[in-house]
């Protein structure tokens, strides 16, 4: 439950108490006060915006991690064509009390909490007197995820959110992240803070984000004033996406970049699973299972990194409803063993077992079936043409559980499954090796993939000289546990 209070700030000593470096009241969260001073230094005419706040905190067993959303009128500036906005500004990710109400607090030197916030430019209406408030759930939406997966967000991610963002007819559903234009990053007593600002995208943007690269889509919006401009403001009623606004956008820059870049999009989580075909289900685990040496070859360093950032992070939140559950183990975060930073939540219980050591065996498999649901299927083709044609990897990741899924080229060293036997398990983690010629042949055999709406699920595809097959399901497949 939230509710806007028009005097900006904590009460009991909020902002208005104290002002930029100066002292503040003990009663005023010093993280707090060290994001609002940068607020200050942008919007001294503002002292105490509107703020949408949540009435029962997190700490106190809400349901949302925000405790603060401000909203600030921003005039623009007419002379790089930036119009007229509503920027908003959020307090939690990072950590505002420093005694581990929320975040262990590890010292001043690395990240804040999360290391983060959230902020949003919304172009503001003729004749709006007032922010609209939606943008504030907007953010605690993604901060809910957050703090539930422990995975962060950096600059070129995106977020498919499938429903317009505002919950109106509008084109502009899902979102992209970049640095916040103004808003510098924020040395605090419980570490760094920077911002990162949402930038709302229209779905043909973010199909091309997937198949190039987040940095390149919003290089582009930057230089259409009317799709976001130099400082990225997102416009509700945009009805044309760049591409639409001019077409040779798609072909002399996205194109040209996916042919010569390849996607940076090295995974998301997914809707997805696997089978052994070669395992019949009367033998025992060990004459179904082949160990290849005594430890599985490791990746090289820069293939392991991306894979491992791939597993902790993932690059795509699938769908609004679905959110990664929190480990009951880990509630707060917490890594008893050392710093918690969030980019060691890799050892977290929940991804721990995909991760190659030596206790768990690596097995070859001679026959695979692979499954994925209608929007993961769809990704397929980024996979095989920007990235394995390129000689790199890719890494779908189940939102359900432990299971991955990771097609690696030739070109990508050290993969225990290797082109004698490209089916290698370790775990639930599955890995594929295609060759540059499969990878050509399943190219031309899953083209109707690029134009989902025109095929009914099941659909299957199946190499039987390969010994593989892929199956494109319906979401409840995947939803219900007992299918």
């Amino acid at each position: 439950m939230e509710g806007v209070r028009p005097g900006g700030g904590p009460p009991a000593g909020g902002p208005g108490s104290g002002s930029g470096s100066g002292s503040f009241p003990s009663l005023f969260p010093p993280g707090l006060h060290g994001i609002y001073g940068e607020c200050r230094r942008l919007y001294p005419d503002q002292p105490n915006p509107l703020q949408v706040t949540a009435i029962l905190k997190y700490w106190l067993g809400g349901p949302d991690p925000l405790d603060y959303v401000s909203m600030y009128r921003n005039l623009g500036n007419p002379a790089l064509n930036v119009p007229e906005h509503w920027h908003y500004v959020s307090f939690g990710l990072s950590d505002l009390y420093g005694d581990n109400r929320v975040h262990e607090f590890t010292g001043t030197d690395g990240p804040s909490g999360f290391g983060f916030e959230l902020t949003f430019r919304l172009k503001r209406e003729t004749g709006e007197s007032a922010p609209p408030t939606w943008p504030a759930e907007l953010m605690q939406g993604l901060a809910r995820y957050v703090f539930q997966s422990e995975n962060t967000f950096c600059s070129g991610d995106h977020v498919s959110w499938h429903s317009p963002l505002d919950n109106s007819e509008s084109r502009i559903q899902h979102m992209l992240l970049t640095e916040d234009p103004q808003m510098q990053p924020v040395q605090t007593p419980f570490g760094v803070v920077t911002f990162l600002q949402i930038v709302g995208v229209c779905t043909e943007e973010l199909h091309a984000a997937q198949q190039w690269n987040g940095q390149g889509i919003l290089e582009l919006l930057r230089t259409v004033p009317v799709a976001g401009g130099p400082w990225l403001i997102t416009d509700m009623r945009r009805g044309e996406t760049i591409f639409e606004i001019d077409p040779h956008l798609q072909q002399e820059r996205v194109d040209k970049g996916i042919e010569t870049d390849g996607s940076n999009l090295s995974g998301v989580s997914a809707k997805c699973a696997w089978d052994d075909l070669s395992r019949p289900p009367e033998d025992d685990e060990d004459s179904r299972s082949i160990c290849i040496g005594t430890q599985p070859r490791r990746l090289s360093g820069k293939d392991t990194e991306q894979i491992r950032e791939t597993l902790r992070r993932g690059l795509e939140i699938n769908s609004k409803p679905v959110l990664p559950p929190i480990n009951a183990q880990r509630q707060n975060g917490l890594n008893h063993d050392r710093a918690p930073s969030r980019k060691d939540s890799l050892e977290s219980e929940s991804s721990a077992a995909i991760i190659p050591h030596e206790l768990i065996r690596t097995r070859q498999l001679e026959s695979v079936h692979l499954k994925f649901n209608q929007e993961s299927g769809a990704l397929i083709p980024l996979c095989l043409r920007g990235r394995l044609l390129h000689g790199r990897h890719f890494t779908y990741k189940s939102i359900t559980g432990d299971t991955a899924i990771t097609f690696v080229s030739t070109g990508v060293e050290g993969a225990f499954a290797t082109e004698e036997h490209p089916y290698a398990a370790h775990g639930p983690w599955l890995q594929i090796l295609l060759t540059e010629e499969f990878v050509e042949r399943m190219l031309e055999d899953l083209e109707d993939l690029n134009s989902p709406e025109e095929f009914k699920l099941p659909k299957e595809y199946s190499w039987p000289e390969k010994k593989l097959k892929v199956s494109i399901l319906p979401d409840s497949v995947f939803d219900n546990p007992l299918h």
